[in-house]
């Protein structure tokens, strides 16, 4: 993990909910633990590409739609 990853903003929380998944839903979908996904969601975890790619697929939306950098 870089040393800028708190500059990576993300709006999964926001989005699994719409898309009416628990953590533990998407988790199973994408293949990782519940923990791995809470931790993404918190800032503590920036997930690989292959990662960041399963869960926007999951989602139905781009990885931009997901991880921002602030402005």
């Amino acid at each position: 993990m870089g040393k800028n990853h708190k500059n990576l903003l993300n709006n999964l929380e926001e989005l699994r909910r719409s898309a009416g998944l628990t953590q533990k839903e998407l988790s199973e979908l994408a293949g990782v633990s519940r923990k791995s996904i809470n931790a993404v969601e918190n800032g503590v975890y920036v997930p690989s590409t292959v990662l960041a790619l399963k869960i926007s697929t999951i989602l139905k939306c781009k990885v931009e739609d997901i991880f921002l950098l602030p402005k």
